[in-house]
């Protein structure tokens, strides 16, 4: 062979190693972000975590083609003069020191986003006092490349708000997560998400959830409505008409694109092969990086809203505590808990979780690991529902012929000065409060196993998964659920936290 010809040959081997490499190189990113309030020196950091603020800015800073929010409500930017607001009355300089600041700047980046006609659309409940949806209304006005829509779940299901917090920009880089659009959620209260980059193939899924919301909130829901017996919560229910809690012959064609079409059970079916992207993503703040394709999933709420072979929520959170290995460990963490419906009319008994968790103490002797928020606004038949939760210790050992060395083990989070919030002033006078209002709360909501990690939007009560919209993500990569384990224990091990049994003995 001439050394021309030679030369060429491995010329062209050289090319085609080079671009397979290239194209078999990830190019998605994940990153686990997280809020941590101010004034919490014993809580030891997790290398490699970002901050919540930061994400929001940058996913806002880089977009450059359009900008999806699904929001709950807006108050990113902090109101210490007005009276209604939880903010009144504390001075500039303890509103600096609060971290009113990221707030600001994440409402800026939006701002300088819209104004370089970034096609931004704002999906959201109608907002909290003292000015609800007024700084999305801001964003929009004499911008027409902003739209803003208020959608109301309750007109079609009863209960339930817009409670999923997504960003999703270019159809690439998303945030799926706890924290509010709210200066608080930046800096006041603890919160957990996953901020995915370079992901088109997940955003676009992402995507259709979005428009499938967007939708709604154009349609009459009087049309597309109906009140049904719903056998597997033993009530009668409001329902969008296409809801597999309504007998196969008796639903409507779905509005929607590519909802899931199986025949009537009761209750709604989970999916025994729910999709899963096989995608292969790196961890650049994790030492544990690996571009292996290990299988990741979104998982949707309310279940009528879930589409082609993607899992209900509920069903996402179920499996991830049932993911734990023989002997392992399964830990979760929430604001919330109750194994009822807490805003429906007749209200539900749900035990879904519970369950879960006591099946995987008996059966794979696994240890769980609940933490859960206590805070100003804590729900007062929480600890009963714990209590019952507890017991599953003592019917694990209940009988000679159990081999069951599995146990649950559940602490209240205590972010400190929680007993002392609310605005500084009233009519004037000095309230003592140290903190403004709805903030030293731990607000994160995921659960992660030895194999898997599950994040998510939704406080662990029945209306958040049946009535409420909510979002999670979740992976078998081992960096993401080794780091989300280290978020856990750092906050399981501070002296923040303190076991159940504890606390109600002493009240």
């Amino acid at each position: 062979m001439k050394p021309s010809s030679l030369f060429f040959v491995l010329f062209f081997f050289a090319v085609a190693a080079a671009s397979s490499s290239s194209s078999s190189r990830p190019q998605c990113k994940a990153w686990l972000a997280q809020s941590i309030p101010t004034d919490m020196p014993l809580l030891p950091r997790v290398p490699g975590v970002l901050s919540t603020g930061e994400v929001l800015r940058w996913l806002a800073g880089n977009a450059t083609k359009r900008l999806d929010i699904i929001a709950q409500y807006w108050q990113l930017l902090a109101q210490p003069e007005n009276p209604k607001s939880g903010d009144y009355g504390f001075s500039a300089e303890e509103m600096e020191r609060f971290g009113a600041g990221e707030g600001r700047a994440v409402y800026k980046s939006l701002e300088d986003a819209a104004d370089r006609k970034v096609d931004l659309r704002i999906l959201q409940h109608s907002g909290v006092a003292p000015d609800f949806d007024q700084e999305s209304a801001d964003l929009a006005l004499g911008r027409p490349n902003v739209q803003n829509v208020t959608l109301l779940l309750g007109d079609w299901w009863g209960s339930g708000i817009v409670h999923a917090k997504v960003w999703i920009s270019d159809g690439k880089d998303m945030y799926i997560g706890s924290a509010n659009n709210d200066w608080k959620s930046l800096t006041q209260v603890k919160e957990v998400g996953v901020y995915l980059v370079g992901c088109p193939k997940i955003a676009k899924q992402l995507e259709i959830y979005f428009n499938n919301l967007w939708t709604l909130s154009f349609l009459n829901s009087t049309d597309y409505t109906k009140k049904v017996w719903d056998k597997q919560w033993q009530a009668k229910r409001k329902v969008p008409c296409w809801s597999h809690f309504i007998h196969e012959k008796d639903r409507c064609r779905s509005p929607l694109p590519s909802t899931i079409v199986i025949d009537h059970v009761d209750g709604y079916p989970a999916l025994s092969d729910p999709s899963m992207f096989h995608i292969p993503f790196e961890t650049p703040g994790s030492n544990l990086s690996s571009t292996s394709h290990y299988s990741s999933y979104l998982s949707f709420a309310p279940p009528e809203l879930s589409f082609r072979k993607f899992q209900a929520d509920e069903q996402g959170w179920v499996e991830t505590i049932k993911s734990v290995r023989f002997g392992g460990t399964v830990r979760i963490s929430t604001m919330d808990w109750l194994g009822q419906s807490q805003y429906l009319t007749q209200t539900v008994y749900w035990s879904s979780l519970s369950s879960a968790i006591s099946e995987v103490i008996f059966s794979k002797r696994a240890t769980v690991n609940i933490l859960v928020a206590y805070w100003a606004h804590f729900i007062e038949n929480t600890d009963q529902y714990l209590k019952s939760l507890l017991y599953s210790n003592v019917l694990c050992q209940s009988s000679k012929y159990n081999h069951c060395q599995g146990k649950v083990n559940i602490k209240y989070y205590k972010v400190p000065g929680f007993e002392k919030t609310g605005a500084a002033k009233s009519k004037n006078n000095a309230t003592g409060n140290l903190y403004p209002s709805y903030t030293r709360v731990n607000h994160g909501k995921y659960a992660v196993s030895d194999v898997r990690a599950h994040i998510g939007t939704s406080n662990l009560i029945w209306d958040y998964f049946y009535t409420t919209a909510g979002v999670s993500f979740g992976t078998y990569h081992p960096a993401i659920v080794a780091q989300l384990q280290e978020i856990f224990d750092a906050d399981w091990n501070s002296p923040y936290a303190a076991p159940v049994e504890s606390l109600i003995s002493s009240e």
